[in-house]
């Protein structure tokens, strides 16, 4: 017996009810037959031009609907809430979890059969999955794909070149005017970051997960086979909802552990961690920090993209792309995992074939066997702390060094630069209070600028430490997201300058060098700072903000909620 669509609760009844819903609809100019048994397919669209990641969104949303109509489904475009990573203020990542409330009220609240949605910016392919989630319906996961790979003097350029930029002009090696001159050379098409930063690492997730077509994660946005992706996405979904699969079908603990290893293999970005153990916490698999070093740790890094390695997201994709990868990761996958095409992912990567070595390394040669995201635990981040190997400086990964302790972000912008700073190449820098409460929102501003005085001896790297994160783009020996964080009153917000601190990778431990009384007498005495807001939305959020080690979700969000709507107005 075939099931009861769920838009027939309002497009299927007779009366008054029937007569709202159906007649405000045609206003649009909509026949009667669309709404007669047809799956409702809404497209989650979060185009914006202060997104410039998904300003072509518009486009790639129309080629959706072109894939429904086909497969007799009825689409229904929808805008939520976007996260431009490069202009949102103080960050995007303090607003992924309204996203996610936003997607997911959305979702229940409307005549929706099944789910397309259009991502890419970093921060808006978790927010719409972890909604989604919530409320378990048949969805399907489009990415807007990479841009081209940027060209400045005949060589190749990235967002990872960013940071190296940003030292040479306060180096003075390069001048204002050339900078102005590479920005226009770098982002030259429409589309997310051209290297292995968060917003590529999230479109290999959802694909790893099985949430999107095979190939969906690095097709360039100015390909034009993203946009019979996306179409052959639209026929696809109506399918889905026709056989009944939903979320909660495909996110399984074992299409978790593909993930992990796939992120691994690819040097995917340290966001990759809080973003992926949220959305496991919203479908309800048992995914903790611990999880991390146990199921990749043998993963060695096969791709060499930027910030790990040499190459672009364009240049993966002429490669054999994400298939390719998975490929040469069977002997690690659950091979049997269900996707959204119906298929196992064994079965979807199978005809793949590696185009490039040079690109994508096999595992009898890998580009490093150092590769994925350690997780630490020692007296300075008591509930974790994570590292990511492939991008860092192989003599600091293990290092000993006194601390130089920054309070807060404008703390280290006042002295960082300072001729005074007792700062040398064996020191340690510690940023506190960026965390999930502390700033709030988590920022972007783990990997710190080195010391000037430092880069102008030829040091390019020291270790860094804070309770913040690091754009995927970004590179150095960081270790982040240190947890609790210093707005908690934990060991960490309690370190000072001059103490004594150990980075041993191998051991995955970072331990600074004082007695549990020396601890708890400074902590004793830990005032915490005064909240940044108590009202509106950040309110909410510094009061109910998970920390880092749970996914920095909201403590009432975790879970789902499920597709009914509890009452009917009408």
């Amino acid at each position: 017996m075939e099931k009861k669509l769920r838009s027939t609760g309002w497009f299927g009844r007779t009366g008054k009810d029937g007569f709202i819903y159906r007649a405000w609809m045609k206003n649009q100019g909509i026949p009667d037959y669309e709404f007669n048994n047809k799956p409702v397919i809404g497209i989650c669209n979060t185009w914006s031009e202060l997104t410039p990641c998904n300003a072509h969104f518009r486009d790639l949303a129309e080629t959706v609907k072109k894939g429904i109509y086909e497969a007799g489904g009825f689409p229904v475009e929808f805008p939520v809430m976007s996260l431009g990573e490069t202009l949102m203020k103080p960050t995007a990542m303090l607003y992924r979890n309204l996203v996610s409330m936003d997607v997911e009220e959305s979702i229940r609240a409307n005549p929706l059969d099944g789910v397309v949605l259009l991502c890419g910016c970093d921060k808006t392919t978790p927010a719409l999955v972890m909604g989604a989630c919530s409320v378990n319906l048949p969805t399907i996961v489009v990415s807007g794909g990479p841009m081209l790979t940027g060209r400045h003097k005949g060589a190749a350029i990235g967002t990872s070149d960013l940071w190296r930029y940003h030292d040479a002009v306060r180096e003075e090696k390069i001048t204002q005017e050339e900078l102005m001159t590479i920005e226009g050379s770098m982002c030259r098409s429409s589309g997310h970051c051209a290297v292995m930063g968060t917003a590529s690492t999230m479109a290999c997730m959802v694909e790893a997960l099985g949430l999107s077509l095979p190939g969906n994660a690095a097709i360039p946005a100015a390909d034009a086979r993203r946009k019979v992706l996306a179409q052959f996405s639209g026929l696809r979904i109506v399918e889905m909802v026709k056989e009944d699969v939903k979320l909660s079908d495909i996110l399984t603990r074992d299409a978790f552990e593909n993930a992990i290893i796939s992120n691994a293999a690819i040097g995917g970005s340290t966001n990759f961690v809080i973003h992926l153990i949220a959305i496991a916490r919203r479908i309800g698999v048992n995914l903790t920090l611990d999880d991390f070093n146990n199921i990749a740790s043998n993963v060695p890094l096969l791709v060499n993209l930027q910030p790990s390695g040499k190459y672009f997201m364009e240049d993966l994709y002429y490669a054999g792309g994400l298939p390719a990868v998975l490929k040469e990761l069977h002997q690690f996958l659950h091979n049997d995992c269900i996707t959204v095409n119906g298929k196992t992912i064994g079965h979807n990567y199978k005809p793949s074939e590696c185009h490039n070595r040079e690109v994508i390394a096999g595992l009898d040669a890998p580009f490093n066997p150092v590769s994925g995201v350690i997780v630490l635990k020692g007296n300075l981040c008591e509930n974790g702390a994570v590292i990511k190997p492939s991008a860092a400086t192989p003599a600091l990964m293990q290092h000993t060094g006194k601390a130089v302790v920054f309070e807060d972000v404008d703390d280290f912008k006042n002295r960082i630069d300072d001729r005074d700073l007792e700062v040398d190449e064996s020191s340690i820098l510690v940023l506190k209070n960026v965390g999930p409460k502390g700033y709030p929102g988590m920022p972007e501003v783990g990997n710190m600028g080195m010391p000037k005085k430092l880069l102008e001896k030829g040091i390019t790297d020291i270790v860094r430490i804070s309770d913040g994160r690091m754009s995927g783009t970004g590179f150095g020996t960081v270790v982040l997201h240190a947890s609790p964080e210093a707005a908690c009153g934990g060991n960490f917000s309690v370190v000072q300058s001059g103490d004594v601190i150990t980075l041993n990778v191998p051991e995955c431990s970072l331990h600074v060098h004082l007695s549990d009384e020396e601890l708890q007498e400074r902590k004793q005495r830990w005032k915490p700072k005064p909240a940044i807001a108590d009202r509106g939305y950040v309110g909410l959020y510094i009061q109910h903000v998970e920390q880092a080690h749970l996914g920095a979700d909201m403590d009432f969000l975790t879970g789902m909620s499920g597709s009914e709507v509890s009452k009917d107005s009408h």
